[in-house]
């Protein structure tokens, strides 16, 4: 059991973290934003590596704060497609922030004889 869970406390950002700081959540609200509303099956095949169950999970949890909205189509199969809302709109700015950051960083990272060429085969060979 978490205890921080239990406590209430008065701090905004506690409550904003404790549901971002899940695992998967920022995934889900990262595809959500960046691919429009997206079924069930296909958000699950975007994010590699989370299971139906923890989706499931983390999707009801933020359709509780209103970061996304679930709409159901009850035809055969069902169709259940999940979308951001406009409280998560504020959240997306924060995002592509982030995003901008991760590829300026991405691009930090590659080491300087890589960029802007292939290494020849000799030299992959040689470097192992």
């Amino acid at each position: 059991m978490r205890r921080y869970a239990q406590s209430p406390t008065h701090c905004p950002m506690s409550g904003l973290l404790d549901v971002l700081i899940r695992p998967w959540t920022m995934h889900i609200l990262w595809a959500l934003s960046t691919n429009g509303p997206t079924r069930f099956g296909v958000l699950r095949r975007q994010i590699g590596g989370i299971s139906s169950r923890v989706l499931t999970e983390r999707l009801r949890l933020l359709e509780q704060k209103e970061f996304v909205y679930r709409d159901y189509e009850p035809s055969i199969p069902p169709s259940v497609t999940y979308g951001i809302t406009k409280r998560m709109k504020d959240i997306q700015k924060v995002l592509g922030e982030l995003e901008q950051l991760a590829r300026k960083w991405q691009q930090e990272d590659v080491p300087t004889q890589h960029k802007g060429k292939e290494p020849r085969a000799e030299e992959a060979l040689s470097s192992r």
